[in-house]
């Protein structure tokens, strides 16, 4: 790939560029490089900080990160909670100042049901009718339950009620598509000077190893509130280096902070140090598509009891963050408080004993199988490594148990877990796409196939979510669901390690930040100061 003259530059320029007197500049570190501004099959969170920024759904995040009214500006929903009609609000506009219509959100969402598309959020047209069938190939797109009305009014068909289907409309995924873009231009419609959207910024430069650039879109319907002219974000993986440009002046805010320097910028980054608790998971998942993964669930058992999760959270990671215990993170989101296991009660002496009787059972040790070697793939960040590096000696101190990393870049590794082409353990973070139980749970379901990282199957687990999600009493619903997800941590298909307190460093300058479960601060309600 020839450097361009900007990417030649580099960083320092970009920053130091005197911007007209009265325009607002934003520097943000995002972490990972996106892996698409493709609504439609876009998957991590560095890209979905600049998705919300270009384009709107029929509800977005407000500027603490809960749901808000976006393109729709009411809603209505049937008695029997299976239809739901939203009105358009006449003012949204796309980015080339044509009107947003209801037609752009049967053809988007047409668009993540069709299987060609191959979206890895396919599964969120499931609730609607005939969702299922067309992300199956079974049928067409245009048979799903969505319709538009007129320009302003758009009707949606459930195939039953479905406790999360308004929380699942805040997601990217759900966003509306400019069709003659999309039409003209194929795959590289997400190119700059091709992107036509619908959100507060409109895209204008996305330079490979160096930034993205959006600048305000006059058309969007409340341009006159948006302070923030220009938004520049940097894909940074190295979180050192992210750390050492936020102290330069060079960023405005940084997407995380090293695990290293976290009590050091405690302690004199005090205006500028950021935490809290957000809605997510780190764990590992076993490869149950190999062996001897697939067969030995008292190998993974052991495995998973052997890990002291208090050291990892409180030692190896520190900050506030919580040990975890299961999938879904605690805090009665939605009424939900997730189940524990009973062994999660026990000392880590007596997992650790129960542990090295598991292994003896499962056939491994003096007298039986060589203990195997494994591979665990994580992504590209010294967080991640400290982490993997601590379990791999926890491993091998209690069970003698041999441990090879592999570290990828982030999105290389979301791509690898996909597909299942990972040959033992993988470890991953997840990040609740709406505040409710089952956009976790959702991730242990047979039939959802890229994200569903370790390929656990179960019927019974199926069928718990399913009863769960169609039922209207909360109590019910909540029940239901701690039992699927205690069916899930039986298995021990996946290690839950611990819950994210995120911790970053955010400039005195920037205003309206706002640390939430979501992790998003969108840049339209943010101002930069002198």
């Amino acid at each position: 790939m020839k450097r361009t003259l900007l990417a030649a530059v580099g960083l320092a320029g970009i920053l130091f560029a005197q911007p007209a007197a009265a325009e607002m500049v934003y520097h943000r570190g995002t972490g990972a490089a996106p892996d698409t501004l493709d609504p439609t099959k876009s998957e991590l969170q560095p890209a979905a900080f600049i998705i919300y920024d270009l384009f709107e759904g029929l509800f977005s995040l407000d500027a603490k990160g809960q749901r808000r009214n976006g393109v729709a500006a009411s809603y209505e929903v049937s008695p029997d909670g299976t239809v739901y009609t939203f009105t358009l609000r006449p003012d949204a506009k796309w980015s080339d100042g044509s009107a947003v219509t209801a037609a752009d959100f049967v053809y988007a969402w047409h668009r993540l049901a069709n299987p060609k598309t191959a979206s890895p959020y396919a599964y969120f047209v499931w609730p609607i009718v005939n969702g299922r069938d067309i992300t199956a190939g079974k049928k067409a797109p245009e048979t799903l339950g969505v319709e538009a009305v007129n320009d302003h009014t758009l009707k949606v068909t459930l195939t039953q009620p479905t406790g999360y289907f308004l929380a699942s409309l805040q997601h990217v995924a759900m966003f509306p598509l400019h069709r003659a873009s999309l039409e003209k231009y194929g795959e590289g419609f997400t190119a700059p000077g091709h992107l036509v959207s619908n959100g507060a910024y409109m895209l204008v430069e996305n330079v490979p190893q160096s930034h993205i650039k959006e600048v305000k879109n006059p058309y969007y319907h409340d341009a006159a509130k948006v302070k923030i002219d220009t938004v520049f974000s940097y894909p940074i993986d190295n979180q050192e280096t992210e750390f050492k440009k936020f102290r330069a002046g060079e960023l405005h805010s940084t997407n995380t902070l090293p695990n290293s320097q976290i009590k050091w910028a405690q302690e004199n980054l005090k205006e500028s140090f950021s935490a809290g608790s957000t809605y997510s998971t780190y764990y590992m998942a076993f490869n149950l598509t190999h062996e001897p993964w697939k067969s030995s669930p008292k190998l993974r058992a052991a495995l998973s009891l052997v890990i002291d999760r208090e050291v990892i959270a409180e030692k190896v990671v520190g900050g506030g963050e919580l040990p975890a215990w299961s999938f879904t993170p605690p805090g009665n989101v939605g009424g939900y408080e997730p189940p524990r296991l009973p062994w999660t009660k026990q000392t880590q002496a007596e997992r650790d004993a129960m542990a090295k009787k598991l292994l003896a059972e499962a056939g491994y040790g003096p007298g039986g199988k060589p203990l195997p070697e494994i591979e665990v793939l994580h992504y590209t960040s010294d967080n991640a490594r400290k982490v993997n590096v601590a379990v791999a000696a926890m491993w091998k101190q209690k069970l003698g148990v041999q441990t090879r990393l592999n570290n990828q870049e982030f999105r290389v590794v979301a791509s690898i877990g996909n597909e299942k082409a990972y040959q033992d353990v993988i470890y991953y973070g997840w990040i609740g796409d709406y505040p409710d139980a089952n956009s976790f749970l959702q991730l242990f379901r047979s039939d959802v196939e890229q994200q569903n990282l370790s390929g656990f199957k179960s019927a019974e687990f199926d069928q718990l979510l399913d009863e769960a999600n169609r039922q209207t009493d909360p109590a019910k619903r909540v029940e239901l669901l701690g039992k699927a997800e205690t069916v899930a941590l039986e298995s021990d298909s996946i290690i839950p390690l611990h819950h994210n307190t995120r911790r970053r460093l955010v400039s005195p300058k920037l205003k309206g930040w706002a640390p939430n479960p979501t992790d998003f601060n969108l840049s339209q309600f943010l101002e930069v100061t002198p």
